[in-house]
């Protein structure tokens, strides 16, 4: 029998509140400079290698609960406007305000404290080959809240369920996983900590088109479930027809077009035209 469930489990979460939460608690009310509907804003963001500029003033907001996907042609920094928002790479200038606070500004145990209320699952899933899937997502329990015994392998346990994984595969090696299930297993371990926001970089690339539609409606399960909002990075048509409610578009080095799929589809900038109004944006829209 398979490790994977069907359909994706809809259970209750242990929410749990990481240590240091206090830290940005102000930011959790709504406090700071920012729009109270926004969880994340982008100001004149400016990415830059060697002579490329690949992003030059680029704006962004992020609305709580809400899934915004992230599309634009090769080259035009979608991955790279993800790492730059979680720190995993400084940009030349700009402001990066999460939860109404400037990540840039704030001291190691401020930043600390908001990298925990956020989970990311890259495109490879990124898990630790030597460690079981459980091990790897009680990674999280013993670095950030210095876990153990059995209410971390518990919590571990029902971060498998939650992502439609059966019990077993809470023992296997990621090698042992098919890429379905390493994902599943990638975004198990994003959600250990029960964060705010979840950022998917190219959450379907390389699942078969049966399991990317099953990796989409656990996507939007989880949003609903755990009041997730989500930024997902996708070139995948049929995931964003079928889990965002809005879509931002990068290109000339900005946000070109943000909104709702028929504010897409009304656009007359060229490569929005191209993308959502070709022949595999019709397929994966129903039309003729």
């Amino acid at each position: 029998m398979s490790p994977v469930e069907k359909p994706p489990v809809r259970t209750s979460p242990v929410r749990i509140t990481p240590a240091g939460a206090g830290a940005v608690s102000a930011a959790k009310n709504g406090s700071g400079n920012e729009d109270p509907d926004n969880i994340i804003e982008v100001r004149g963001l400016i990415n830059q290698f060697g002579e490329h500029r690949v992003h030059d003033g680029l704006d962004l907001d992020v609305r709580r609960g809400e899934i915004l996907g992230i599309v634009g042609g090769s080259g035009t920094g979608k991955s790279v406007l993800l790492r730059s928002i979680v720190g995993l790479r400084r940009p030349q200038a700009g402001v990066i305000r999460v939860f109404g606070q400037d990540i840039e500004s704030m001291d190691e145990a401020g930043r600390s404290a908001i990298e925990k209320r956020w989970g990311v699952l890259f495109q490879d899933g990124a898990l630790f080959s030597s460690l079981t899937v459980a091990e790897n997502i009680q990674v999280a329990y013993r670095e950030h809240l210095h876990m153990g015994g059995e209410l971390m392998e518990e919590l571990a346990a029902l971060k498998v369920k939650l992502v439609g994984l059966r019990a077993a595969a809470g023992d296997l090696f990621p090698s042992e996983l098919s890429g379905g299930m390493r994902k599943r297993a990638g975004l198990a371990r994003a959600i250990a900590l029960d964060p705010d926001i979840l950022f998917l970089d190219e959450p379907t690339a390389g699942l078969d088109p049966i399991g990317a539609a099953a990796f989409d409606e656990l996507v939007k399960t989880l949003r609903d479930t755990l009041g997730l909002s989500i930024f997902l990075v996708t070139h995948d048509l049929d995931t964003l027809y079928a889990t965002c409610d809005r879509i931002a578009v990068l290109a000339d080095q900005k946000v070109i077009l943000s909104g709702t799929l028929a504010d897409m589809e009304k656009s007359d900038h060229p490569w929005v035209r191209e993308y959502f109004h070709g022949p595999r944006a019709r397929a994966a829209f129903h039309e003729e």
